[in-house]
């Protein structure tokens, strides 16, 4: 028998609508769908002949180890089947989908990936924070909180230094330490943005400033899985809010009175 494909799918940020015709067409296919812990299950109804494995992780917990779901893609792949690895977002930003897609190849299956809508830029423009606006970013960075060390990326450090947007995936447990760093760098005013569960039914945000977000995020009882931004972009949620605002008091009765 020949060994089947492994299709690394991108589900988006976490609305079912954000998932791409390409990645619905991919689970359409499958024959096994291996899903984690931040991917809807209800589009597993795309795949409704598949056989679903759960391989995420929730709180630190793990249903699978890495190497686990690599031998298991393997494992099934091998039965000349349609293999779909489902991930969060984008599978190459932070999803381990490379490093799947590169074992699976070197056992000799056929692999392809469909990129995923990533929540590092969707989730903030999902609240209308831009990650670059004209005078007020210029670039932006996107870096990871912790390391495979269960560190802080010394990235964090050097993106506070310069002007750029910084969003930050996976950084709940190190939010004291970033913003010691931005502190440091004379940024305690800098607005902050924190989006838990962005784009889905249970997103909450916070919104703050270096010096102020810790409270904040307490306050509101803000938990992974959530994004951090930082930068002068996120003032612009509440000039649109306030435009927004603005409109429906005043400009609307002028157009009433034409």
């Amino acid at each position: 028998m020949h060994n089947g494909k492994l299709t690394v799918v991108g589900a988006g940020p976490g609305d079912l609508e954000l998932i791409t015709l390409k990645g619905i067409k991919a689970l359409e296919s499958a024959d096994v769908v291996l899903y984690d812990a931040l991917v809807d299950p209800a589009l597993l109804e795309y795949a409704p002949n598949a056989e679903h494995i759960f391989v995420g992780k929730r709180k630190g917990c793990y249903r699978y180890q890495q190497e686990q779901i690599n031998e298991l893609i393997v494992q099934r792949a091998s039965q000349g089947v349609h293999v779909v690895r489902l991930k969060g977002g984008d599978p190459f930003v932070f999803g381990r989908g490379a490093e799947e897609m590169e074992f699976a190849a070197n056992h000799g299956i056929e692999v392809a990936v469909v990129p995923g809508i990533s929540s590092s830029v969707s989730v903030p423009a999902a609240q209308h924070i831009p990650v670059t606006k004209r005078g007020a970013a210029e670039s932006f960075w996107v870096i990871t909180g912790t390391t495979k060390e269960h560190k802080l990326s010394k990235d964090v450090a050097l993106a506070a230094k310069s002007n750029a947007t910084v969003v930050i995936l996976m950084g709940m447990s190190k939010l004291g330490e970033i913003m010691e760093l931005f502190k440091e760098e004379g940024k305690q005013h800098t607005p902050v943005a924190i989006i838990q569960n962005g784009t889905t039914d249970n997103e909450k945000v916070g919104i703050g400033t270096v010096a102020s977000i810790e409270y904040k995020a307490k306050e509101q009882q803000l938990a992974n899985p959530a994004i951090i931004i930082i930068g002068e972009v996120v003032n612009h949620r509440q000039h649109i809010l306030d435009i927004q605002k603005e409109y429906q008091t005043k400009g609307k009765k002028l157009f009433e009175n034409v």
